[in-house]
């Protein structure tokens, strides 16, 4: 088993054909589809806060409280959703969301307590963990040069709160205070029959090992999981936030009607939807942490002016429409960034923890802002902490993060047939050292980031030397195409799971194991995103 050059006779294992390319884009519609549906519901109460307000003599933190509680329960809700995607697959996991969300949303028209409402909010937030659900299904199926884009586009799936916010009031109003739940819930049963007929997961897909709790807590060890959560909780905390709390503000601030400040909260939403693809697709192009840069910097600066509370048109409608695109693409860099570095045995699960960071992130802000407001009667306070938090989330984004803007950069463009790293020549005068920690890291971040799945380095050796040892890192689903053996060589799995298959044999190979490669032709397949050792003595 050879390499040519430092990077080997590496393919990807099978070509995108017209089969997988339809099975790719259903499975992305049918997501981002579901999503949609689930967050409508997940979104209703949102609208109708001021008017329960109203109803029940409610104040502004009582009403914060209301419409926050089916966000956090959402939120912490992705977590063990997203170990149990990983476990059942997408296709059971979206039909059982969908119709587990069906309750609460028929207990609203027969509620009308406060505290029946807060328990009733308390379920509702089941709707929110679908994103748990979709994210590894679309990641299944996309390689990893366009992932980015296909997250985002499954994000539009967050445009169930702008549907909410055109709708639930109107509806009520035209029709009865309980067609928008009527109507919400039989969309979702039809919905739940469409994904059990439809949706499949990708093939190839990874059952991972141990229980739910262990893969929480394996993924809670990684240092870029807690990164991950800080980036979304704020760049989508901060569009969840205003999205379930902009209605109240723009009516007290600005004295709008219900359906005025809901109307204007959708077109907020609306664009914040339609900038996460473009997050993801300007991810692809450029890095996710780039674009995670100027996209905080840019919503403290609104921030800063929306705390001065200026004429509605056209500076705060601006200011507010700057901060939903740019908060927008934001949570498609981040996920795009997820897509890149998550194990992609654990993608849900890493999914369930970042997003619920996410969703934690826009818990805090409608309480804060409530509670500020209730003891000054403003809200420039709050609006003043979402500008110092964003500008914080970019100089730590800008000085933390860049080894990733590195590790990307790393990687050659398309064309290109893997990403490699350039080397000093050892001098074997004197005794050296390598981290084979580091270069795993960088390598399969590279190898993610590359269109080819793959990235390699030499560590000792080349043509000329009768030893050459390499490290070779392939993203999952990619191989080492079969090739002949030209000496004694050896196998020693850095990191994931690989598959050596020669003829009719084949042998599974997990981190921390050695293998002699056989005196035949063979091929190396990644089940995982896995880094190996390769040690090749020529003969002769």
């Amino acid at each position: 088993m050879t390499t040519t050059g430092t990077a080997g006779p590496a393919t990807s294992t099978v070509g995108p054909s017209a089969t997988a390319r339809r099975g790719a884009t259903l499975n992305l519609a049918l997501a981002t589809a579901g999503f949609m549906v689930n967050f409508w519901a997940w979104a209703l109460l949102g609208p109708l806060g001021p008017g329960v307000k109203e109803r029940l003599g409610l104040s502004f933190a009582a009403q914060s409280l209301l419409v926050a509680v089916p966000v956090v329960v959402g939120s912490i809700g992705r977590i063990p959703v997203g170990a149990l995607t990983d476990r059942y697959g997408a296709r059971i996991m979206f039909p059982v969301v969908s119709l587990a969300t069906i309750v609460p949303v028929l207990t609203l028209t027969v509620v009308s307590s406060y505290p029946a409402l807060i328990i009733t909010g308390f379920f509702l937030g089941l709707g929110g963990t679908t994103f748990a659900v979709g994210v590894p299904l679309v990641s299944g199926w996309y390689p990893p040069a366009r992932k980015g884009f296909a997250l985002g586009v499954f994000g539009i799936g967050m445009g169930g709160t702008a549907i909410s916010n055109f709708t639930t009031v109107r509806l009520a109003d035209a029709y009865g205070t309980n067609t928008p739940f009527l109507l919400v819930a039989a969309i979702l049963a039809a919905y739940a029959v469409v994904a059990f007929l439809f949706i499949r997961d990708a093939p190839g897909r990874q059952r991972p090992a141990g229980s739910a709790w262990a893969r929480t807590a394996e993924v809670s060890r990684l240092a870029v999981t807690w990164q991950l959560c800080f980036l979304y909780a704020v760049g989508f905390g901060g569009f969840v936030a205003f999205s379930v709390y902009l209605p109240a503000y723009l009516r007290e601030a600005y004295d709008l009607t219900a359906s005025d400040a809901a109307l204007r909260t959708a077109g907020f939403v609306v664009l914040a939807v339609l900038a996460r693809p473009t997050g993801g697709w300007l991810a692809d192009r450029f890095h996710p942490v780039s674009v995670l840069v100027w996209c905080f910097v840019g919503t403290a600066v609104f921030a800063v002016v929306q705390a001065f509370q200026p004429p509605l048109m056209p500076v705060a409608t601006i200011a507010f429409l700057g901060m939903a695109a740019l908060l927008g693409a934001a949570s498609g860099a981040v996920f795009a960034l997820v897509g890149r570095v998550a194990p992609a045995d654990k993608v849900g699960t890493v999914t369930g923890v970042v997003g619920a960071a996410g969703g934690l992130g826009g818990f805090v802000p409608p309480l804060i802002m409530g509670w500020v407001y209730g003891v000054e009667g403003s809200y420039a306070i709050g609006l003043m902490l979402l500008s110092d938090v964003a500008l914080a989330a970019a100089v730590y984004t800008a000085v933390k993060m860049r080894g990733l803007t590195a590790a990307g950069a790393s990687a050659p463009a398309a064309a290109a047939p893997a990403a490699t790293v350039p080397h000093a020549v050892p001098d074997r005068s004197v005794m050296q050292k390598v981290s084979l920690t580091e270069l795993v890291e960088q390598h399969l971040t590279a190898a993610r980031d590359a269109s080819s799945g793959r990235s390699a380095h030499t560590v000792h050796g080349g043509h000329d030397k009768t030893l050459r040892q390499t490290v070779i890192a392939l993203a999952a689903g990619q191989q080492l195409d079969e090739h002949e053996n030209p000496g004694e060589a050896t196998l020693h799995v850095l990191h994931g799971h690989v598959r050596l298959v020669a003829g009719a044999d084949a042998s599974d190979v997990h981190a921390g194991e050695l293998l002699v490669v056989p005196d035949t032709r063979h091929r190396l397949e990644a089940l995982q995103d896995s880094a190996v050792l390769l040690t090749v003595a020529k003969l002769g």
